[in-house]
């Protein structure tokens, strides 16, 4: 039999070790444990977040973090791991996050089924 202590333990645990459907192309894998690796440490996790904000509502924030919250969702990438926030999973289901490298451009994209249109800038969606 448990405790209401150990239960409320398991139960957070649990609530930290749930799963997300973003996906990361191998590339953006890649370029992110290159990252993690120039900045020396082993305790880095790529959040990626929504945040309102932008011409269309709302925003994509992507970056790294020591810290895992409540609810967060997590996942692995050969040995890197993307974090979600609760809030941010609805919107991020089902969402792949590339990274492109070529004369014309560079940098992550993101492909998500679920942003109905973004702006002319490229950087927020509704």
């Amino acid at each position: 039999m448990t405790t209401p202590t150990q239960d409320a333990a398991a139960s957070t645990e649990a609530d930290q070790l749930k799963s997300h459907q973003v996906e990361l192309t191998e590339a953006a894998s890649s370029k992110v444990a290159a990252l993690l690796e120039q900045e020396g440490r082993q305790d880095l996790r790529l959040r990626v977040a929504v945040q309102p904000g932008g011409c269309s509502g709302l925003i994509y924030q992507l970056y790294f973090d020591e810290r895992t919250l409540d609810g967060d969702a997590v996942r692995g990438f050969g040995g890197v791991e993307v974090i979600v926030d609760k809030m941010s999973v609805p919107y991020l289901d089902g969402a792949t996050i590339d990274f492109e490298d070529s004369i014309s451009k560079q940098g992550f994209t993101i492909d998500n089924p679920n942003a109905g249109g973004s702006c002319a800038c490229g950087d927020s969606f509704h």
